[in-house]
């Protein structure tokens, strides 16, 4: 909750920004430092926390990081009266540190939710006997059995049996796939109807590995 706010509080203040830098490009004053002032303004909503964050480094002893070279870059803009430039180059910069935030939160989404589809047990079929146990403890070769209603531990080929997947938790699409004996079929899956032997091909552990 605490991040969604600071990432709407950065998003304000860009958007506060980008108006004062088209304000002032657009609307020109008598007074140069009135438009000055504004270009200011509207550097210290986007730029400040980064002129901070280089200030920090400098003394920890980072001094080439990011934070360090767009504050040299914005304030030799601002050294040479090119008030316009120091503000829209930290304006896209911070722009550009938003997308970046915006895709790591969703690949870390993406990754979360692949390790909820995981299965936790495997039904195995050994010396006659069906036994439950861990995925990772499963063979290549090794028949395993799968009931409706269960998700699919392994990938593997259909060695007995048909039966309806619902792959929307890996694919997206909502709308089953019937399988049928030797079609290949994907860990993470969920059975919908009868019941299906498979040889397993591939471990679903942290990674998944070919033999």
């Amino acid at each position: 909750m605490r991040k969604n706010t600071h990432k709407v509080k950065e998003l304000l203040f860009i958007m506060v920004s980008a108006i004062l830098l088209l304000f002032s490009i657009m609307v020109k004053f008598e007074n140069v430092w009135v438009n000055r002032s504004i270009y200011l303004i509207s550097y210290l909503l986007v730029g400040a926390k980064i002129v901070k964050k280089a200030l920090k480094n400098i003394i920890r002893g980072k001094v080439l990081d990011e934070n360090f070279l767009m504050s040299i870059a914005t304030i030799g803009a601002f050294a040479i009266n090119e008030f316009p430039e120091a503000v829209t180059v930290m304006l896209f910069y911070q722009i550009g540190e938003l997308f970046q935030d915006y895709v790591i939160d969703k690949s870390r989404k993406s990754i979360a939710s692949l390790m909820d589809i995981r299965p936790d047990y495997a039904n195995v079929y050994r010396n006659a006997q069906i036994k439950r146990v861990n995925p990772s403890e499963v063979k290549i070769g090794e028949t395993i059995m799968v009931k409706p209603g269960e998700k699919i531990p392994l990938d593997g080929i259909v060695k007995e049996g048909s039966s309806m997947l619902d792959t929307s938790a890996l694919t997206g699409e909502s709308i089953p796939r019937k399988v049928v004996c030797g079609d290949s079929i994907f860990s993470g899956c969920i059975l919908s109807l009868c019941i299906s032997f498979i040889y397993s091909l591939k471990f679903f552990c942290r990674n998944r590995r070919s033999f």
